[in-house]
């Protein structure tokens, strides 16, 4: 497959900004709390670009740069990693003490050891800080809020634990269509970011074929019917 002359994000969020930006892009539910976020395609867009923003200018990171993702299947998460790959960066989803940047979650800290710089997400809705963070540990929420929600990536490409770009949309591409996604679908799903085969299946699939994602974590089986039905599902992994 030929390499795309853009960056990871802008191949798999331009056509959807182009289409139809305002509608719901992710959505995500946690049935442990009760917690639903909905994230339009501009709205995930501009934290993609704080996220990039943030990662370029506070952190100096060059195009090329290691990111350790070590985050769940949240809706910050789906914003974040368009923003690695929007600053030209590789994600890798596994501890690395060779990374240049860890984003973890406070409980993973631990696995951030050796990382150069580190970020941790509370993942909190209201954006509220993590407290009483190491001395060197930024914390992600206060840090990336006053960063612009426009970003301008450079020529350099890197992707997804070693696989170029054209490989994970390649990769993505492919199992939309083995799953049947196609564009304008809503698509259910509890699949966890933890791999590489996780995270092109339940994320990067949705966004190749232009649908969108409910994403549901701590799932409750008993609200299955509920949200199809609400969702408007038509697709459920």
């Amino acid at each position: 497959m030929r390499e795309p002359n853009s960056t990871l994000t802008d191949t798999l969020l331009d056509p959807i900004l182009e289409r139809d930006p305002a509608g719901p892009r992710v959505t995500w539910y946690d049935d442990a709390t009760g917690a639903r976020i909905e994230l339009s395609g501009l709205t995930l867009a501009n934290w993609a670009a704080k996220t990039a923003n943030l990662l370029r200018d506070e952190f100096a990171l060059s195009p090329g740069a290691r990111v350790a993702v070590l985050l769940p299947a949240h809706w910050q998460t789906a914003a974040v990693l368009l923003g690695c790959w929007w600053a030209g960066t590789e994600v890798v989803l596994t501890p690395d003490p060779d990374a240049d940047l860890a984003l973890v979650t406070p409980d993973r800290l631990d696995d951030a050891d050796g990382v150069g710089e580190v970020a941790v997400l509370s993942l909190d809705a209201m954006g509220t800080p993590v407290r009483d963070l190491p001395p060197g540990v930024t914390d992600f929420a206060t840090a990336v809020r006053v960063h612009g929600d426009q970003f301008r990536p450079g020529g350099f490409r890197a992707a997804l634990d070693g696989l170029s770009v054209g490989e994970v949309l390649d990769a993505a591409r492919r199992s939309a269509q083995l799953q049947g996604i196609a564009a304008g679908d809503r698509v259910l799903s509890s699949t966890p970011w933890e791999t590489v085969e996780e995270l092109v299946d339940g994320y990067l699939a949705v966004l190749s074929a232009g649908a969108s994602l409910v994403q549901v974590v701590n799932p409750d089986p008993a609200a299955v019917a509920h949200r199809v039905s609400t969702e408007r599902v038509t697709v459920q992994r």
